[in-house]
């Protein structure tokens, strides 16, 4: 199994993340068929990873500005017949790939998706439950904790095979993070485009294929949750406009009506037995909820005066 890793960088602010990532990738059990730095609009970090990773494949993004862009362009470069991608502030268990490798052994398996861990680099806020670490890009209360499929894969630790991009293009533009702003949702509908593409197919979790995601202390404030939510909200939107509201919104559905209102009880029965921090996570969770709806309104509604 040919896995070709795409790892897609922007800033040098996060230089020893990336480091770091990259020799997790290298010390696999799996050895990856390449590896391939992508750089988004800054010459500079482009000119250090080549002058750093001289035995990796170091392009620049050729593609629309973003994340989007940046990973069509390493999917463009890539030879392998898997292409598995981690940010570029993640780093990999040993084996990782070796568990990917073995999921994409199945041909129904058409893309994968892992366990994202937060690694903080501050001490996590007491207000923020394990349900909302969406919001910080990682795993939250709420994925399956076994083997199973999923609508869609995570970004910072995700594959799909090399070819289904030929079928159904690549991520779009509009969506994905563009440099510190936090756009999102690009995954999601490109899983469901390819599902679509080839039915019979699987998106599968991997618990044990597993990556550590740094969360700077500016991700763990409220202003970044509200912040988050509202560009989740809006990226929904787009994601319906291109899929359709029963696949765009299927996962959101059960997490809004079962998930949330159950991290919100737990937090009101956490303060109701002495632990004040619970009120705080159950504001979290109202907040979120209210602000992503909020966005996803106001994302409808500007692209029905756009048509």
């Amino acid at each position: 199994m040919r896995i070709s890793v795409v790892i897609c960088a922007h800033t040098p602010e996060r230089w020893d993340a990336l480091e770091a990532g990259v020799g997790s990738v290298l010390d696999q059990t799996h050895p990856p068929h390449e590896v391939i730095v992508v750089v988004d609009q800054d010459r500079a970090l482009l000119s250090r990873a080549r002058a750093a990773f001289r035995d990796l494949r170091i392009v620049p993004n050729e593609d629309e500005p973003g994340l989007s862009g940046a990973r069509n362009t390493g999917v463009r470069a890539a030879t392998g017949d898997v292409v598995a991608f981690l940010d570029d502030d993640a780093s990999a268990d040993r084996d990782w790939l070796e568990v990917i490798a073995r999921a994409h052994a199945d041909p129904r398996v058409i893309g994968t998706g892992g366990l994202v861990e937060p690694r903080w680099i501050e001490p996590p806020p007491e207000w923020m439950p394990p349900e909302l670490l969406w919001i910080v890009g990682c795993s939250y209360r709420g994925l399956p904790t076994a083997v199973a499929p999923v609508r869609n894969p995570i970004g910072a630790n995700m594959s799909f095979v090399r070819d289904v991009f030929d079928d159904v293009g690549g991520f779009r533009g509009e969506l994905g993070r563009f440099g510190n702003a936090p756009r999102s949702c690009e995954e999601t509908e490109f899983a469901i485009r390819a599902r679509r593409e080839r039915p019979g197919t699987v998106v599968l979790h991997l618990p044990e294929a597993r990556v550590r995601h740094a969360v700077p202390p500016a991700r763990a404030t409220w202003r970044y949750l509200l912040s988050r939510s509202w560009t989740e909200g809006r990226a929904k939107a787009l994601v319906t406009s291109s899929v359709g509201s029963p696949a765009g919104l299927s996962s959101e559905r059960v997490y809004a009506t079962k998930v949330l209102p159950a991290a919100a009880a737990g937090g009101l029965h956490d303060a109701l037995r002495g632990d004040p921090s619970g009120l705080g996570r159950a504001a979290a969770v109202v907040c979120a909820l209210a602000i992503t709806a909020a966005g996803y309104l106001y994302g409808r509604a500007r692209l029905a005066g756009a048509s």
